[in-house]
């Protein structure tokens, strides 16, 4: 099992030394807007095909979609963070020999410039970083002290797979802005090498657990998936076009296309969870919640 980890951190270091990126080089930050592009595709819009995005103009379809990849730029932002801190404990008192130890101080590294990347971007497009709720800065500390295990690195897919699926498509769409199109292949390109880490420590550290041991990272994953999928959309977006956010809201949590959009951006995220045994039992329902299961 050592050795199969060494292995695995080699590849993913030699990896990060050929296909790692500078954001304030490889991103042309003084590229103007484009009036006529959206920042989501379209059809990712929380509001999408409801009668509250029927009644926004081209524009005010477009503002609307600003705001919600700043909200969640910036709470992807508050997942980095969260991450980095997990990353560093589980480095501290690990051996810094290890290829293992070494390429978890390495993503730390390209969370870090990830981080600032997502803060520039949101600067660039004139919106406030919304981040999560209070309730959700919370939780997020209680995590980032007690996380450890399967539940840990489970944890940290949830936020990066969620994401990647929005970005990978994005990064494709010619509807999309071409500044938030870079800004996405780049975080693709680098989190693939984080979540083939994450992926392989639930691989190691899952079928050991004893029944209690599994409840407990069971539901301690499920209240992640249930904070971070709620928290991505923050209700202030809508206010930036006009509509009551807690009307929006309400709107946007029982409409069918985004419910879809959830449920599309979490599927490779869920079957590879399921398959592992972390997704049941009582801790379902919180997945059922938000509409990943």
């Amino acid at each position: 099992m050592i050795a199969d980890r060494e292995r695995t951190a080699e590849r993913l270091l030699k990896s990060s030394a050929h296909r790692s990126y500078d954001p304030d080089v490889d991103i042309d930050w003084a590229a103007d807007l484009l009036p006529d592009k959206y920042f989501l595709p379209a059809h990712r819009s929380s509001l999408y095909g409801t009668p509250l995005w029927d009644g926004l103009s081209f524009e005010q379809q477009i503002e609307l979609t600003r705001h919600e990849l700043a909200s969640i730029a910036s709470v992807g932002i508050w997942f980095e963070v969260i991450l980095m801190e997990l990353l560093v404990r589980h480095s501290y008192n690990a051996d810094p020999l290890t290829r293992h130890t070494q390429y978890a101080l390495t993503e730390v590294a390209d969370e870090c410039r990830h981080s600032v990347m997502f803060a520039r971007l949101i600067e660039k497009v004139g919106c406030p970083a919304y981040g999560p709720g209070q309730t959700a800065l919370r939780l997020g500390r209680l995590f980032k002290t007690i996380a450890f295990g399967p539940s840990m690195f489970a944890g940290i897919l949830v936020a990066e797979e969620i994401t990647d699926a929005l970005q990978r498509e994005s990064m494709n769409d010619a509807s999309v802005q071409p500044l938030v199109r870079m800004v996405n292949r780049i975080h693709v390109i680098e989190e693939a090498r984080h979540v083939r880490y994450a992926r392989e420590e639930v691989l190691r550290d899952t079928p050991g657990l004893s029944r209690a041991a599994l409840a407990y990272h069971r539901f301690m994953l499920a209240r992640t998936a249930y904070v971070v999928t709620r928290s991505l959309i923050h209700p202030r977006v809508y206010k930036a076009v006009g509509l009551d956010p807690y009307e929006a809201r309400r709107v946007a949590l029982a409409n069918p296309h985004y419910q879809e959009t959830v449920r599309w951006a979490g599927s490779k995220l869920v079957s590879f969870l399921d398959e592992n045994n972390l997704i049941a039992g009582p801790s379902r329902k919180l997945w059922q919640a938000v509409h990943l299961v």
